[in-house]
């Protein structure tokens, strides 16, 4: 499975994480390229050290790569991310296809651009950057869907692999995501899913995360672009505050989103993730991503039980929480 999918500004702003993140020193610089084509036109673009080796380097203005080392800098202290629930639609069976191997997880799906940089550190270790661990994130698209499956409420999404993407970090302990800003749905609030796999294991859908975690945006940017004519669903009806979040109720003060941008051009972001790598997450196979009820599609994968990539989601036939 590789298919494309179908196809009132505020000044520019810049928020910094709540809360302890995690000790930055010695990003490193990254080469300059030349004037390049694609979205970045003119501007002189840099090369990702986040970059899947092997899958080609990310593109990014040097505006952003300004704000996301900006970001991920002024992170003054180190604490491991806490457990999330998988759900919904985590997709595991895609783990192994090394097509989802990316930097750029769009796959033709519009929406506000987002460049997120993580950078990984181990707690154990004096916040030391983690090599070579693989960082698989997912979320919903600007109309809250899911790819990948198909059922009464994500209908038509399950030949699709959009806003999906697995990455190695690099010796900094740097992936960066080019995406768009996410979408909303149901009994949620806009949030981005990620797990951590340790560094030389082998993906496949039963391959266990020693980090399995969702990040949270801030709420006054959120606002902002959902006022946008681009995300014709409005402001999210469902759940209004972290508080009435089942997954961000107790607390996001170290899965909170850094972004520096604006609702007209889009955002560059960034999160320190601390991981403990001698801890096993846990999945959380019920509840917690449900917003008390169904997740979007409901609970059957595409095909009547098979995700697409082949065989049986953990824990049964229905999608991990």
């Amino acid at each position: 499975m590789n298919r494309s999918s179908p196809s009132g500004s505020p000044p520019d702003t810049v928020l910094r994480r709540r809360g302890a993140l995690g000790a930055i020193s010695g990003l490193g610089a990254l080469s300059l390229l030349g004037c390049g084509g694609g979205s970045g036109g003119g501007i002189a673009t840099a090369t990702s050290s986040g970059s899947v080796a092997g899958a080609g380097s990310l593109a990014i203005d040097a505006a952003t790569e300004e704000a996301m080392s900006s970001i991920l800098a002024s992170a003054a202290t180190c604490s491991v991310q806490p457990d999330e629930t998988e759900g919904p639609y985590p997709l595991r069976a895609i783990l192994g296809n090394a097509a989802l191997q990316r930097a750029d997880i769009t796959a033709g799906k519009t929406g506000l651009p987002l460049t997120l940089r993580i950078k990984l550190v181990d707690v154990n270790k004096g916040c030391a950057p983690i090599s070579g661990a693989w960082v698989y994130i997912w979320h919903c698209d600007k109309d809250g869907l899911y790819s990948g499956y198909d059922a009464s409420n994500n209908a038509g999404q399950a030949s699709y692999d959009y806003l999906r993407g697995v990455q190695q970090s690099s010796s900094a302990g740097l992936v960066t995501f080019k995406t768009v800003y996410p979408g909303w749905y149901a009994g949620r609030i806009t949030h981005i899913h990620c797990m951590v796999f340790l560094a030389g294991s082998s993906l496949a859908s039963t391959t266990v995360s020693v980090c399995t975690t969702q990040f949270a945006f801030p709420l006054a940017i959120t606002t902002a672009v959902y006022n946008t004519a681009l995300y014709a669903k409005g402001q999210n009806s469902s759940v209004t505050s972290f508080a009435a979040d089942n997954v961000f109720s107790d607390g996001t003060s170290v899965q909170m989103l850094a972004l520096s941008g604006s609702a007209s051009a889009g955002y560059a972001g960034g999160i320190v993730l601390g991981v403990d790598q001698t801890h096993v997450a846990s999945t959380g196979s019920t509840g917690g991503d449900t917003g008390g009820g169904t997740p979007p599609g409901g609970g059957t994968p595409p095909g009547g039980g098979t995700p697409p990539g082949g065989g049986t989601p953990p824990g049964g036939a229905g999608p991990i929480g």
